[in-house]
């Protein structure tokens, strides 16, 4: 078990620190806006390359977790429906593998809401 938690917790560790050091340390004023744009396009790139993966096997949930994570996730999905489904399946495959994930954080986002109450 633990072998399985530790690369995961270094794999997620050092991509939420790259994001932070993005913020602080240039001199451009990224956002986590920025941050969270350029880890999806770049799990989308580096899946399509054939890149994330290797990352997914060492790392686990450490690296498809993350927000790169989902762009591995969508363009695997994309992939895998362009195999089976033609143009159509690029369209409607990325969007099917990515919908469970969206659908889990709206409902946990509307169930936090429900119970506390926000301050502003």
């Amino acid at each position: 078990m633990l072998n399985n938690i530790l690369p995961a917790f270094l794999v997620g560790g050092l991509l939420c620190v790259a994001g932070q050091l993005l913020m602080d340390l240039t001199k451009a004023k990224i956002t986590p806006a920025h941050v969270l744009v350029g880890y999806v396009t770049g799990g989308v790139i580096l899946g399509g390359l054939g890149l994330y993966e290797p990352l997914v096997r060492i790392g686990g949930a450490g690296a498809t977790v993350p927000l790169s994570g989902f762009g591995y996730t969508l363009v695997k999905g994309a992939m895998e429906g362009a195999q089976s489904g033609g143009i159509l399946g690029v369209l409607a495959g990325g969007v099917q593998a990515g919908a469970t994930g969206i659908a889990v954080a709206v409902l946990f986002g509307y169930l936090t809401a429900i119970i506390f109450n926000p301050k502003g």
